[in-house]
């Protein structure tokens, strides 16, 4: 049986600080990071199999590789709130955020009522999870009705209105997976966008210009009508 020692063995081995300054030029947390890819990370994970005890005790190791490998072993039907919750106060790093919400977070059923609590959250990192699983569930869920991310959408209007880069960007994400799954939910999307150009926001008005240069791009409106 694989321990957690044995993973974080792993982990050392195919470590390379090297990485560590060119993760921080786009914003990667590098305290507590040993500069692996995420491919290695996923080479291990499957490697490993699921194993929900030793993602729990590999979270506890406070190693973001080691972390975002816990994200990809744990069982979904196994994470209870009280866990998520505990995680997600540990975020310190957009992509450990982002890696989570997209293994395991967006697959509990918990995930829709974290996106409307997280997202009323002050804490950075978890103002970003909130959107993240949003962005993760549109790109994601092919089974959910198109009522689903319309509710949303005033969710993302409020979130695009906070100045900080993390969840900005976030909010963007989200508002550009929403509008990149069918046409409905296309022309749903740009009118939020369109709707934050008019808000006395910075970050709005950003979110909403990048998000109607894609969604009315050629490139997007040519898949949608394929």
């Amino acid at each position: 049986m694989t321990s957690a020692a044995d993973i974080l063995e792993q982990l050392h081995a195919k470590a390379d600080p090297a990485n560590l300054a060119g993760m921080a030029k786009f914003g990667i947390a590098i305290e507590n990071r040993l500069g692996l890819s995420v491919p290695e990370m996923r080479r291990i994970a499957k490697a490993t199999g699921k194993d929900h005890q030793l993602a729990l005790t590999l979270w506890k190791t406070g190693i973001a590789e080691g972390r975002i490998v816990a994200s990809l072993i744990a069982a979904p039907e196994a994470l209870t709130e009280t866990c998520m919750e505990t995680w997600v106060k540990d975020f310190n790093s957009w992509d450990v955020c982002d890696q989570v919400c997209m293994n395991l977070f967006e697959k509990t059923p918990f995930a829709g009522r974290k996106i409307i609590e997280w997202s009323a959250r002050e804490e950075e990192f978890v103002k970003r999870a909130a959107f993240a699983l949003i962005a993760a569930l549109a790109s994601h869920d092919k089974e959910a009705p198109d009522r689903t991310f319309v509710r949303l959408l005033p969710v993302i209007k409020r979130g695009a209105v906070d100045e900080r880069n993390f969840v900005k960007k976030a909010v963007n994400w989200a508002l550009r997976n929403i509008g990149k799954r069918n046409l409905r939910l296309n022309r749903a999307a740009i009118k939020t966008a369109k709707e934050l150009q008019r808000l006395d926001s910075t970050a709005a008005r950003w979110i909403a210009a990048d998000a109607i240069r894609e969604l009315e791009g050629a490139k997007v409106q040519q898949r949608l009508r394929r």
